[in-house]
Order: C-alpha cells, then sequence, then structure tokens
C-alpha cells in the first residue's frame, strides 16, 4: 500500500541554487536585514544634512560675499579688482604661491622619500614635526620666523620686509600637504618593479624618471595644487615677517585688511571673490587630473 504524503500551502520548499522550485519559479530571495527602499531613506536624510551643513558653512558666507563685492555693480566690482594696488597685491599672492608650490615640490618629495625609505634615529620625531603647520597658529609661525630672520637676526641672515620672507613664511605653512600627498603612494609602491629595472641596467635615476616618477606625479601634483590653494589665501604667517609694503611684499590678504581698516568693504570683497576664484580654479584642475588618473588606472586593470 502506497500512502502519499501532500505538502501542505503553509510549508516551505527547499530548492538547491539554479533549481526551479516546485510550482515552476526560481526561489525568491530576501535578505531578513535590508528592507526594500530603505537605503533610498538613510541616503536622503544623508545628503539633506550634508546639503544644510555646507549651506550655512560654505555657500552662503560665499554668497553673502559675493553680494557684498558687487554692490556698485560690474563696473565697481571691475574697479576695485583693477586699482593699481590690488593688481600689485594679486601679483605678488601669485608669484610668491607659485614659487612655494614649486618649491614644496621637490623638497616635500625628497622629505617623503627619506621617510619612507630610509631608517635613522629620530625618525618618528621627524615625521610628526612635518604635522607641526597643521596645529601651529600662523601668527605664532610669523612671530618665529620675525625672531629668526629679522632686523636682530641670530643668524645674520634678514629677510624681513622682503619676498624671500614671504616664500619662507608660506613655505613651512604648505610644507604637510605635498609630504602627506606623496608619502602613502610611496608606501604601497611596489619595490619589485624597481629592482627589475635595476637588474636591467637601469641606474638609480633612470629608475626613478621611468618608474617611480610616473606613478608618483598624480599625488606630487595634488600635493603642489593643495599648498598654491593654501598660500594664495594665507594671512597670519606673512603679517609680520612680510613688511605689508604696497606693490613689494603686500600681499592679497593684508590687501583686504587694509581695504576693511579705511572702511572700503566693498573693495575687500571684490578681492577676496577674486582669490577665491583663483583658489577654486586650482581645485577643479586638481579634480580634472585627479580623475583622469583614475580612468587610466582602471583602464590599465
Amino acid at each position: 500500500m502506497t500512502i502519499a504524503t501532500e505538502a501542505s500551502p503553509g510549508a516551505a520548499t527547499a530548492a538547491t541554487p539554479g533549481e526551479a522550485a516546485p510550482n515552476g519559479r526560481p526561489p525568491r530571495r530576501r535578505s531578513p536585514l535590508v528592507r526594500p527602499g530603505s537605503s533610498g531613506r538613510v541616503s536622503g536624510l544623508t545628503l539633506g544634512v550634508v546639503v544644510t551643513w555646507l549651506s550655512l558653512i560654505v555657500l552662503l558666507p560665499i554668497a553673502a560675499l559675493t553680494v557684498t563685492s558687487f554692490e556698485d555693480g560690474w563696473g565697481g566690482f571691475w574697479g576695485a579688482v583693477t586699482a593699481p594696488v590690488a593688481v600689485a597685491a594679486l601679483g605678488t599672492t601669485i608669484l610668491v604661491s607659485a614659487v612655494v608650490a614649486l618649491l614644496n615640490v621637490v623638497v616635500g618629495t625628497l622629505i617623503a622619500w627619506v621617510l619612507v625609505r630610509d631608517e635613522f634615529w629620530g625618525k618618528r620625531f621627524v615625521d610628526a614635526l612635518i604635522d607641526l603647520p597643521f596645529a601651529l597658529p600662523t601668527i605664532v609661525a610669523s612671530i618665529v620666523l620675525l625672531s629668526l630672520y629679522g632686523p636682530n637676526s641670530p643668524i645674520g641672515i634678514e629677510l624681513n620686509a622682503t619676498r624671500w620672507g614671504l616664500i619662507v613664511a608660506l613655505a613651512f605653512v604648505t610644507l604637510p600637504f605635498v609630504v602627506r600627498s606623496v608619502q602613502p603612494v610611496l608606501i604601497e609602491l611596489d619595490r619589485d618593479v624597481e629592482q627589475a629595472a635595476a637588474s636591467l641596467g637601469a641606474g638609480n635615476w633612470t629608475t626613478f624618471r621611468r618608474v617611480v616618477l610616473p606613478t608618483l606625479a598624480p599625488s606630487i601634483i595634488s600635493g603642489g595644487g593643495l599648498a598654491f590653494a593654501r598660500a594664495i589665501g594665507e594671512y597670519g604667517s606673512v603679517v609680520l615677517i612680510g613688511g605689508n609694503i604696497p606693490r613689494e611684499t603686500q600681499v592679497a590678504s593684508q590687501y583686504i585688511q587694509q581695504q576693511i581698516e579705511i572702511d572700503r568693504p566693498v573693495n575687500a570683497a571684490a578681492v577676496s571673490v577674486a582669490l577665491l576664484a583663483i583658489s577654486f580654479a586650482t581645485l577643479l584642475v586638481l579634480r580634472f587630473f585627479a580623475s583622469r588618473g583614475q580612468e587610466r588606472e582602471e583602464r590599465s586593470k
């Protein structure tokens, strides 16, 4: 006698992967931890918080500054930006910032190389010292540099009220950008490729130029660009050692303060907007190079 057993309607039926269920339909897989649409609600909430915070901290102040700069119309804005003293201050700022960025590209890359590839006593102390400009108030740096390179310099080097003084001050506050951009890339760099190049007869300089430098180039450009953008708006480190001499050592940030002190807020806002435009354009260029580098890496994989 054969006894037939029939599954109840509510019974669960197991099916192996790739095998159809008894009713002919593929098995339904549900995650008990994720509800449909829940990730969208979380993303929307997170996006709202981010947009609100950026609006309060970044967008609204920039909008208010831009509105102030155009209180006298386009003619007033253009006249404030193209005033001879303003042009001289902007030119000095851009020139000194570019020199500092190039200097940091070379010295910062060398420092990062030594910190990653060499072992020496006090290495951890030097590595921690690199981040000091991030924590130290920039006005303190200006006081220290003035006491070291001022009129009564203990080492006999007087850079006060010169462009070299501006370069030294800005190099101090922007050095970490290049070092911290290059250092992690050097740590992750595959040493086997360098050893293979050396085994084929390539010298140290050839190996660095053909193997290492192409890998480091995006991080070097990024660090140099960030250093330039930081130097463009720097004030505290140059306020004392720079001298604030119009048409010679006066940078844009000092010119802006001068315009506020003589009750010309529109002129100060106009030059501030010009500095913001230069910095933003620099960051856009860096973003473009970063995206191009990422695309090349993805294609190579």
